[in-house]
C-alpha cells in the first residue's frame, strides 16, 4: 500500500514538473514573439505618431501621445488631409492623390504583367526539360533569381539612354516595364515551386479525357495554384509600391510615385518630419490593409510548394 502511494506521488510530482516546464517554455516563446513584434512594429508606430507631432515634440523625443505631447494635425494639414482642410481646395492634396494614383496603376499593372508572364515561364520550367548549351532547368531558374543580385544603380545609365531613345522617360508605361522586369524573377521562382508541387498525373488525366495542354493548364493547374498566384501578385505589388530608385531616376513630373513624394519633403530649414511622416503613413496604409486582410493567402501561397 505504501509503495502504491509513493508511486502515485512520484507520478504526480513528475507530471507537475512537466507541466511547469511546458508553461516555462511557452512563456519564453511568447516573450520572444512579443519582443520581435515590438521590434517589427515600433518603426510603424513611430511614423504614425510622428505624423501628429510638431517640431518641438519631435526634437524632444516624445513618443506617447496624450501623455508626453498633444496630437496635432499640422502634418496632415500640409497635405490638405486634416479635418479642417479636407473640404477646402488644396494643391498639396491634389499632388498626393496624383502620386497615389501613379503608384496604384504602376504597381497593379506591373504585377499583372509579371504574374501572367512569370506563371507561363514557371510552368514551362516545372513541366518540361530545357537544354541551352550546358544549362538545364535548374540553371535557368537560378539565372532568373540571380537577376535580383544585380544592383539597380548598375542599370541606371543603360535605362536612361534607352528610355530617352524610346521616349519613355517620365511615362507610366516606362515605369511599368521596369517594375515588371524587377519582380518577374520573384514570380517565376515562387510559381515554379507552386507548379512543381502539383501532380502531373492530374494534367495527364485531363488530356486523356480530351483536354488540350492549355485546357489542362487553365482548368486544372491554375485553380490549384491560385494561392501561389495570389501570393506572387501581392508580393509584387508590395515591391513595386515601395520602389524608389527607378521612379526617381526615370520620372520628373507626370509619373512620379509616392516614395519619391515621401523623399521630397524637405524645406529650406531642413526635413519636415511631420509632413514626411504623414505622407509615409498614408502610403503604407493600403499595404497594411492588404497584409492584414490577405495574410492567410500570402502564407498559404508561399508555403504551398515547401511540402510535397
Amino acid at each position: 500500500m505504501q509503495a502504491n502511494v509513493e508511486l502515485i506521488g512520484s507520478k504526480s510530482s513528475s507530471n507537475r514538473r512537466r507541466k511547469l516546464s511546458h508553461i516555462a517554455s511557452r512563456l519564453v516563446i511568447y516573450g520572444l514573439l512579443l519582443s520581435w513584434a515590438f521590434v517589427a512594429l515600433f518603426p510603424i508606430y513611430w511614423v504614425v505618431t510622428t505624423s501628429f507631432k510638431v517640431a518641438a515634440d519631435i526634437t524632444q523625443g516624445s513618443i506617447v501621445p496624450w501623455l508626453q505631447y498633444a496630437p496635432d494635425w499640422r502634418g496632415w494639414g500640409s497635405l490638405g488631409l486634416s479635418p479642417d482642410s479636407i473640404h477646402e481646395p488644396s494643391t498639396s492634396r491634389e499632388e498626393f492623390f496624383k502620386r497615389f494614383e501613379n503608384s496604384v496603376i504602376m504597381a497593379i499593372g506591373a504585377s499583372t504583367i509579371a504574374v501572367t508572364m512569370g506563371s507561363l515561364a514557371a510552368y514551362g520550367l516545372a513541366r518540361f526539360d530545357y537544354k541551352f548549351g550546358p544549362w538545364r532547368n535548374r540553371d535557368i531558374s537560378f539565372w532568373f533569381l540571380s537577376q535580383l543580385i544585380l544592383p539597380p544603380v548598375a542599370l541606371a545609365l543603360p535605362f536612361l539612354v534607352l528610355y530617352k531613345e524610346l521616349a519613355l522617360l517620365d511615362t507610366r508605361i516606362g515605369l511599368i516595364l521596369v517594375y515588371t522586369l524587377m519582380v518577374l524573377p520573384i514570380v517565376i521562382w515562387i510559381m515554379r515551386d507552386q507548379f512543381g508541387s502539383i501532380p502531373v498525373e492530374l494534367e495527364q488525366a485531363a488530356q486523356v479525357d480530351g483536354s488540350t495542354v492549355w485546357g489542362a493548364f487553365a482548368r486544372i493547374v491554375l485553380p490549384i495554384a491560385l494561392p501561389g498566384l495570389a501570393a506572387a501578385f501581392i508580393l509584387s505589388i508590395v515591391i513595386c509600391w515601395n520602389e524608389y530608385f527607378f521612379s526617381a531616376l526615370l520620372t520628373s513630373t507626370n509619373a512620379k510615385t509616392l516614395p519619391v513624394l515621401v523623399a521630397s519633403q524637405t524645406g529650406s530649414q531642413g526635413i519636415n518630419w511631420w509632413v514626411m511622416a504623414a505622407v509615409s503613413t498614408a502610403a503604407i496604409a493600403p499595404l497594411a490593409v492588404i497584409g492584414i486582410v490577405l495574410e492567410r493567402y500570402i502564407v498559404k501561397g508561399l508555403t504551398a510548394g515547401s511540402v510535397k
